[in-house]
């Protein structure tokens, strides 16, 4: 495969808007060593890219400051000691950043296949929520069978994620969403319980479901006044886990109860943690999660596609909240 000597991208000159996204042209890069090159089909847009072009959220050292944590394509170049695939392979894979690029490198290790019946569009989907919520819910927050698991943004691309494995893995689940179609796509998806958070006192909703008990379990992206909230649904050695915090990281807390019943407050990003941990969480994926893949039993919500030169479209669109699952940017023809 030939791998021209540049290649169109999305860069942000300056942070800000949507606006500040422009057509570019760059080199293609070249995998190091353990790398491969991908030729990008398609590549997801999640909230840390938004995040990051407005200015808040820099690229770890080392990594491209252009958007983009997942994408799927093909294998069009290998760097030395790059193990496990050959070129023409067909892969989805997280990014360390430059998915919005017609061509882009990230560890071997961190490549999956694609699954079962699956297009590059649903394919490019996967990445950046399962390792996510893999890590989050299973690695950190150590669901098991038969407990409670409360996740908010439940029509996210992350919440639909969440509800689909907690459901295969034995929890019960409780999600929130913003309006009466958003809870219809969680309850379709599995959740027990879906909480119209305009409409109904989410605290109230969830203590009625999960009585004196609490939740086991809460994965939460909203931070801000949740924070506590979380805490007073939260059970006997329960679990709280934080991704991100929409509604402010600047919290108080009162701790008396959280200590009483011996609460566990917890977060993490992903981005910035190494690759071998990274490449922990994609063999565990491909050893527990892409067979329930594979037999059709968990599987992504496409709300829109967008070609790349219209991704500012695509992230005005995430900004409203009015999308149900993933947003995706079509990047090369497959």
């Amino acid at each position: 495969m030939t791998v021209p000597d540049t290649m169109t991208v999305i860069e942000v000159p300056q942070p800000g808007g949507a606006e500040a996204m422009k057509l570019g042209t760059r080199p293609a890069p070249k995998p190091a060593a353990g790398e491969v090159l991908i030729r990008v089909a398609f590549a997801g847009v999640n909230r840390p890219d938004i995040v990051q072009r407005a200015g808040h959220y820099p690229p770890p050292p080392g990594a491209t400051d252009l958007l983009g944590l997942e994408v799927s394509g093909t294998v069009a170049a290998l760097g030395e000691g790059a193990a496990g695939w050959a070129l023409g392979d067909r892969v989805c894979a997280l990014t360390p950043g430059g998915g919005y690029a017609e061509y882009c490198v990230t560890p071997a290790a961190h490549c999956l296949p694609i699954p079962a019946g699956f297009g590059m569009d649903a394919a490019a989907a996967l990445p950046e929520a399962c390792f996510t919520v893999w890590h989050n819910v299973f690695q950190r927050g150590r669901l098991q069978a038969g407990e409670t698991f409360l996740v908010h943004g439940g029509s996210s691309g992350i919440g639909t994620t969440a509800i689909q494995l907690a459901k295969q893995f034995g929890a019960r689940v409780v999600t929130t969403a913003g309006n009466a179609e958003k809870c219809k796509a969680c309850e379709a998806l599995g959740a027990d319980l879906a909480i119209n958070y305009r409409e109904k006192d989410w605290v109230e909703a969830v203590k009625e479901f999960a009585g004196k008990k609490g939740v086991d379990l809460i994965l939460d992206m909203v931070g801000g006044d949740y924070v506590q909230k979380n805490l007073s649904v939260l059970a006997w050695d329960g679990r709280l886990v934080n991704i991100a915090f929409l509604k402010g990281a600047k919290v108080e807390l009162n701790l008396g109860l959280f200590m009483i019943k011996r609460q566990t407050l917890t977060a993490s990003t992903l981005r910035a943690q190494s690759d071998n941990s990274k490449t922990k969480i994609a063999q565990e994926l491909r050893d527990r999660v892409w067979p329930l893949i594979d037999a059709g039993k968990i599987k992504p919500l496409i709300y829109r596609e967008f070609p790349l030169s219209e991704a500012a479209e695509a992230h005005k669109l995430m900004e409203s909240s009015a999308h149900i699952g993933k947003i995706m940017l079509l990047v090369n023809d497959c």
